[in-house]
């Protein structure tokens, strides 16, 4: 057999092998580009819960008014007066409240809770106070820290923490593959603790977005980082090279999108909003704002959702623990060293990404 004969079907199988390995990084642009655009390119109000406040028929027509107009768009609900209003804001219960004023109308907000809700809330009632020919009195009752004025840094915080975690999965899914589950799992956790202390340094003495509670931000970056970690390791036993993509929808797209780091649930579609409810971004994003600046409010609920997920994870690894040791399979040195290749180039991609 001549050496071109021999040389095309190597070829062949080089190009296969670089396709089905071009699969992960294409599914990844797609996946990316429809969650990122259809979560924030067209930020909506969407039942977006605001208040008129005051007792009166006025206040009444008004909010009927502003309803009819807005349609699906708005929530409007009336509060009695401007202390409700402003316990309803600390409570997250609504975006703004507008109090309605012959002399000077006024729109109370909590841009700690959402900045962009904020804005929302301000481009709505503008106009409202406009049709007396006043100018609207802007008040924010929980404004963030000075080192973090938007309140976006707990965003990024979130994003520093998902990195550190699930590319951290890639590692420990290649280089910890001869590794039993029990020392893996015991990795996992030196890991998390090791992320969750980055991230409470950055937001802390290096980025100030924190100026007290540090500990309880660290505590919750613990749990954030150890749930997705424990889930990654257990799924990479099943999912092997695809470990990075599945990462990459649950706690990427699907996650960053849903968190309320950037645009709260009111101000998405209801696919976004839902997930919002449950996931763990936005357990951890939601649990730091209500310990830097609502005194706590919710904090427990948003607490057991970082718990949840971590049994989870937990659970995903006590599954593969047992399918391992029920089907440890046949090693291989050649496959086994491609493997690590491939897994070590997909982690430089994630951390990319």
């Amino acid at each position: 057999m001549s050496a071109t004969a021999e040389s095309a079907p190597r070829l062949r199988d080089a190009l296969r092998h670089v396709l089905l390995h071009l699969v992960t990084p294409l599914l990844m642009c797609l996946g990316m580009g429809l969650a990122y655009m259809g979560a924030f390119v067209t930020p909506e109000p969407n039942d977006m819960p605001v208040a008129v406040v005051g007792s009166g028929q006025q206040t009444q027509v008004l909010a009927q008014h502003i309803k009819d107009k807005a349609g699906d768009a708005l929530d409007v609900r009336t509060l009695a007066d401007r202390e409700q209003a402003v316990d309803a804001l600390k409570s997250l219960d609504i975006a703004g409240a507008y109090v309605p004023d012959a002399k000077s109308p006024e729109l109370i907000v909590a841009t700690a809770g959402s900045d962009m809700s904020a804005t929302a809330a301000q481009k709505l009632f503008t106009p409202v106070a406009a049709q007396q020919g006043l100018p609207l009195k802007v008040t924010d009752v929980a404004p963030p820290v000075e080192d973090d004025p938007t309140g976006q840094g707990l965003f990024f915080l979130l994003v520093a923490v998902s990195i550190g975690s699930y590319a951290s999965v890639a590692v420990l899914g290649a280089a910890g593959a001869g590794l039993r589950m029990r020392a893996r799992a015991g990795l996992v956790v030196g890991v998390s603790f090791a992320v969750s202390l980055i991230g409470a340094a950055l937001a802390g003495p290096i980025f100030h977005l924190v100026h007290q509670g540090l500990w309880g931000v660290w505590a919750m970056a613990w749990l954030y980082a150890a749930g997705i970690l424990f889930i990654g390791v257990g799924l990479h036993t099943f999912l092997k090279r695809w470990t990075t993509l599945a990462m990459m929808v649950l706690f990427v797209m699907l996650n960053f999108t849903t968190s309320g780091g950037l645009f709260r649930p009111e101000l998405q579609n209801g696919f976004f909003g839902s997930l919002h409810a449950f996931w763990n971004g936005a357990g951890f994003v939601e649990g730091i704002r209500s310990h830097l600046y609502f005194g706590g409010h919710d904090l427990g609920q948003h607490v057991w959702t970082l718990a949840g997920w971590l049994v989870a994870g937990l659970l995903t690894v006590g599954v593969a623990a047992l399918w391992e040791r029920r089907d440890p399979g046949l090693p291989d040195t050649a496959v086994g060293a491609r493997e690590t290749e491939v897994q070590e180039e997909e982690m430089e991609e994630s951390v990319a990404v």
